[in-house]
């Protein structure tokens, strides 16, 4: 995985992009980077960084074994960053607003504006709103990265 393409669609190699997070070697800067990682996390199964993430005042209400079961039976297959809003970052929070594919039983979109909090010089995730999925136009590049048109490509199945 080291030279491989990072999972969160940055077009940088893992080890020199969401690796160094997922290893603990380096902290997240940025809501953005923490949301790639996360990201990264699903697609390379990695519940402890996906646990150890949320903010603290939420790491105990989460189920480790539904956790990990979500992560076994989905397969991540790209992460498009639709806005991050770090307008707010003296302040400690921010916003990424982003849409994650999946396979599971059939394709699927989690679209969400998650809010970030960073504490003790640590971001954190906070917590999402879940958004209407985004929809896609003929004509427009496919969200998978094939460089295709959303009609040549995963536009064919809807």
């Amino acid at each position: 995985m080291k030279n491989q393409p990072c999972c969160c669609g940055s077009h940088k190699p893992f080890k020199a992009c969401c690796g160094p997070f997922l290893s603990g070697e380096l902290k997240p800067e940025l809501p953005e980077q923490l949301m790639r990682s996360r990201f990264s996390a699903f697609c390379t199964k990695n519940v402890e960084y996906l646990l150890n993430s949320h903010h603290p005042q939420s790491q105990g209400q989460h189920d480790r074994q539904a956790l990990k079961n979500t992560v076994q039976n989905t397969e991540w297959v790209a992460l498009k960053i639709i806005k991050a809003d770090n307008s707010q970052l003296d302040n400690g929070i921010g916003y990424v607003e982003f849409a994650a594919f999946y396979n599971s039983n059939g394709p699927g979109q989690l679209h969400e504006n998650s809010r970030f909090i960073k504490e003790d010089g640590e971001w954190y995730y906070a917590e999402g709103i879940l958004l209407e999925p985004l929809k896609f136009t003929r004509n427009e590049p496919c969200w998978c990265g094939s460089n295709k048109k959303y009609k040549k490509c995963h536009g064919r199945s809807s």
